[in-house]
């Protein structure tokens, strides 16, 4: 017997607008400006400038509202031309950028470029590449000043004095970002304090380093407290200054793990005005466009009397209105972008508020890709392509999106923290111990459950690699 069997499959197949949405949405602000440059090369009924006159607004509502009998849909499908990834090689004018983070250089090449700009004698200038050579991903320069003049004195053959080494090492201090070269957090905090326009509340919080840094380290505050001779209101503005610095100036060059070096601007500008946190894209050099009115004129001479028209009159309207329709879904898609991209860093801010009035890693709340769907009521898979390669600038340094997002880890207390944040008090940790006897794996294991966090010592492991921080045995000084 003979069975026959019929199948029906739904295949969900997405349009040409859809496809160019979500690719666009996908495009860091690096590369959208050449994104839209590139179209503005393949599609001749786009022009630079802003919106036309109301003249050629009207005429543009006249062709829309005009009906023909040419079919398009043919002609619009699977347009490589249009939406595929050419090659494109043009100069593209300065962007705005600002110094925290956002360079075309790596953090070392950065400096060189700063180095290069000062006035140094051969010896001088020798010292300071070596003195940046050696500075780390974080912007410390970690390694003792005898061990920098060994290398020049092996490698460039050039006997320095450490008063050398220390007056060009003050140079590089001097350099953005605020903050770098220093030796330990101490001196790093310090030197962007110094920066900062003299104050009541500064001169304190340059007093508290310089005097009580063990203590304040040690989160000994009663301590401090008592030796000072201050009040308990007067401490908490103080250590609320101190908490605005960056303990690691060169995180902004750093960027996300493996991109060092790679160019960095920010898609998005959170500024604090008085305590209120204002949001904004930064698109600044982003060309303004609009459809050409010699293509929208086109079809409308076109529509006013179609069937007295010649067919090479026939295929030139057909081209405009298929290059006028591509335009309108470009120009579309871009507004959309813009709104999506406001909508879910609004909800990040809005979430992580905390975190960006103070710039304290410790007020990061346990966010998730769902959390910030639900908010803006945007699929999960449209939170990952904003925040996958999307940058944000605040008064901190430049930070990742994707930096926000972490799981959630229950303490002792059963208070819920964010893996960030244990990796902050682990990080403390190491940077607090004896560095003639490292803490082990183990060791730290026992340190952060005594503080409260649950954390097995192959989470330790995996926390302090994705820190690279190297083992006990290689910390050893």
């Amino acid at each position: 017997m003979l069975h026959q069997e019929l199948s029906l499959k739904l295949q969900q197949k997405l349009s040409p607008q859809q496809i160019l949405r979500i690719k666009l949405l996908e495009i860091p602000e690096l590369e959208m400006e050449e994104r839209i440059l590139r179209e503005l090369d393949e599609n001749p009924a786009l022009e630079l400038g802003g919106d036309p006159e109301s003249k050629e607004e009207s005429l543009e509502e006249e062709v829309e509202e005009q009906q023909d009998e040419l079919d398009l849909e043919d002609y619009l499908q699977d347009d490589d031309d249009l939406y595929g990834n050419r090659e494109y090689d043009k100069n593209t004018p300065d962007r705005r950028e600002t110094f925290f983070g956002s360079s075309a250089l790596s953090l070392r090449d950065f400096l060189m470029q700063q180095l290069d700009m000062q006035n140094l004698t051969e010896n001088e200038k020798i010292i300071g590449e070596y003195l940046i050579g050696n500075i780390d991903d974080d912007g410390y320069l970690r390694i003792p000043l005898e061990t920098v003049s060994d290398q020049i004195s092996f490698q460039a053959f050039k006997e320095v004095s450490l008063d050398e080494m220390h007056k060009m090492l003050k140079v590089i201090q001097d350099f953005e970002p605020a903050g770098v070269a220093a030796q330990n957090l101490k001196d790093c905090l310090l030197l962007q304090l110094y920066r900062k326009p003299k104050t009541v509340l500064t001169e304190q919080a340059i007093h508290l380093l310089e005097q009580y840094f063990e203590e304040f380290s040690h989160k000994h505050h009663d301590r401090i407290l008592h030796r000072w001779g201050i009040t308990r209101e007067e401490y908490d503005a103080i250590v609320g200054e101190i908490l605005k610095l960056n303990p690691k100036p060169g995180n902004a060059w750093e960027g996300m793990p493996g991109e060092s070096g790679k160019q960095i601007i920010p898609d998005f500008i959170i500024e604090n005005i008085d305590g209120n946190l204002v949001l904004s894209l930064n698109e600044g050099n982003l060309p303004e466009i609009h459809v050409s009115s010699r293509y929208l004129r086109l079809l409308q001479d076109y529509n006013a009397s179609p069937h007295k028209q010649s067919e090479e009159t026939r295929n030139a309207a057909i081209f405009a209105r298929q290059k006028v329709e591509a335009a309108y879904w470009f120009i579309e898609a871009i507004k959309q972008r813009q709104q999506t991209l406001l909508s879910t860093m609004q909800a990040i801010m809005d979430y992580q508020k905390e975190f960006f009035l103070s710039g304290n890693e410790k007020k990061i709340r346990p966010m998730i890709l769902k959390d910030i769907a639900n908010i803006t009521s945007y699929d999960i898979s449209t939170i990952s392509r904003v925040s996958s390669s999307k940058y944000v600038q605040t008064s901190f340094g430049i930070f990742p999106l994707k930096y926000f997002f972490s799981e959630s880890l229950l303490t002792d207390s059963g208070e819920e923290v964010s893996t960030i944040r244990v990796k902050n008090v682990l990080q403390e940790i190491i940077d607090n111990e004896d560095k003639s006897k490292p803490y082990t794996d183990d060791e730290l294991e026992k340190i952060m459950q005594d503080k409260g966090y649950r954390v097995a010592r192959r989470t330790i492991s995996k926390y302090r690699s994705q820190l690279k921080i190297p083992v006990a045995r290689l910390r050893v000084q």
